[in-house]
């Protein structure tokens, strides 16, 4: 298998992995933050593999201009979820920062 055909195959099974399993699980986390809950130690953990995996797609992601589109829209998803998550948090525990 050559380099090329080599990335083709793991960006394919990124790809998959992201709109069968990331993406599901984000909508359903934003929707969960999006109502006012705060994130539990399995969100946390979810959303932290995520970005510990998003290392590893980074330089594929860079090579594959067909793929800005979706790594942007994936990156503000996250964004919104954190954002939202940390507002909930604090709404939740006033006194802290």
């Amino acid at each position: 298998m050559t380099e090329s055909s080599k990335e083709i195959g793991v960006g394919a099974a990124l790809v998959e992995r992201f709109e069968t399993q990331r993406l599901p699980r984000a909508q359903a986390i934003k929707k969960k933050v999006d109502s006012g809950q705060v994130l539990g130690r399995e969100d946390i953990a979810f959303l932290h593999q995520v970005f510990e995996d998003a290392k590893h797609i980074k330089p594929l992601a860079d090579k594959r201009p067909d793929w800005q589109t979706l790594v942007a829209g994936a990156i503000h998803l996250y964004k919104e979820i954190m954002d939202k998550a940390l507002a909930n948090e604090k709404s939740a525990n006033p006194g802290s920062t």
